[in-house]
């Protein structure tokens, strides 16, 4: 559990040496500013190959509308039965396909288009924004995979020590996690989100959801309203940074959740620890081990209240119950799930489940 903690320490008394492209890094930026609606259109594609009997697909819906998000029309084309539905519970969106055992060769094609926007929240401004009781306790709750009792507490209290202000207890805990959890690139997708495993083993290692959920687990357990986003990068990144980026024609693989705190003097504000340890791990051949490497610097700065709009968010459902499901609830969806007689596919294997994801942005 040890093993980072050192790392934003050392970088604070300049006792980490820059990575070896540091003279390339100090001209790079990462300062996305809201401005200009981008519009995509994205498609995911299933095609059921191995199917035995009767299928069901479920495939999520963009339905996150905010200031920095915008979902517009939807389409689908299938050889089954499909219709649109949700969890019953956040509203989230969900495509539902059903296809009885005649059909041997079950596919189903979502469209949708969405306007996305990069986002920074500005501290210098504050206005006081309300949340009501109830939503407040909702996003305060625990879920199957972010208790908010025991190691987790412990491990929150620790993390902000006496601070007692939302912003102050929220910047402790995102420099707590990217001192502490580390990119782990041989984890399965983007991850199981068990942050209790996480912490009762030491082994903070992982991806997007299991990083943002430790940090979702640890404001909670604090008493800050939290939630993970789920979604998917649609584009390379504008400021040339390939482990932010997604590739248009195959998204395979680019499922990325980020994560949101809401805070008394600005409302849901952005943050994306996990993507600071993607760029530490992933950006170049060698493990960037500070957070004051050049290449590093301004993605920790700047994910800390903001992110690129090069991707869309889903939903920011826990616990999910898929309507008509056989085999329980998902701790989160991002992926087409799938079920037959024979049980659910495995969403983190695309090529034997065969799904295809895609994007392309449509120019005013």
């Amino acid at each position: 559990m040890n093993t980072r903690r050192h790392f934003l320490q050392l970088a604070a008394a300049g006792g980490v040496l820059a990575s070896p492209l540091a003279a390339f890094a100090e001209a790079r930026q990462f300062a996305p500013r809201p401005g200009d609606w981008r519009t995509f259109e994205l498609t995911t594609r299933v095609d059921v190959n191995l199917s035995q009997g009767a299928t069901r697909v479920w495939l999520p819906i963009p339905t996150v509308d905010t200031d920095w998000q915008r979902p517009l029309e939807s389409s689908f084309a299938t050889n089954g039965k499909a219709t649109r539905t949700t969890d019953g519970r956040e509203g989230t969106g969900i495509l539902q396909a059903d296809f009885d055992a005649s059909i041997t060769q079950p596919y189903v094609e979502l469209t949708t288009r969405v306007q996305t926007r990069n986002r920074a929240v500005d501290w210098s401004r504050r206005t006081p924004v309300a949340m009501d009781s109830e939503s407040r306790a909702y996003w305060l709750a625990p879920t199957s995979l972010i208790p908010t009792d025991g190691i987790v507490r412990e491990t929150a209290l620790k993390a902000v020590g006496d601070a007692r202000g939302d912003e102050e207890k929220v910047r402790r805990i995102y420099d707590w996690v990217v001192g502490n959890a580390w990119r782990e690139p041989t984890v399965r997708g983007c991850g199981a989100g068990d942050v209790k495993t996480m912490l009762e083993t030491g082994n903070l290692g992982g991806k997007c959801a299991d990083i943002n959920a430790l940090f979702v687990g640890l404001c909670r357990a604090a008493g800050v309203p939290a939630r993970d986003v789920y979604g998917v990068r649609l584009a390379p990144s504008a400021f040339g940074y390939k482990a932010l980026s997604g590739n248009s024609a195959s998204l395979k693989g680019a499922q990325h959740c980020r994560a949101e705190v809401f805070l008394q003097a600005h409302g849901w504000v952005a943050m994306d620890p996990a993507d600071v340890a993607k760029v530490m791990r992933e950006e170049t051949p060698t493990w960037i081990k500070t957070v004051s490497d050049p290449l590093v610097a301004p993605v920790y700065k700047a994910l800390y209240g903001g992110w690129e709009g090069n991707w869309v968010g889903f939903n920011t459902a826990h616990d999910v119950e898929l309507p008509g499901a056989r085999m329980g609830k998902l701790g989160f969806l991002m992926y087409p799930i799938a079920e037959d007689q024979q049980g659910r596919f495995d969403s983190y294997a695309p090529d034997d489940f065969k799904y295809q994801i895609t994007a392309k942005e449509i120019q005013a």
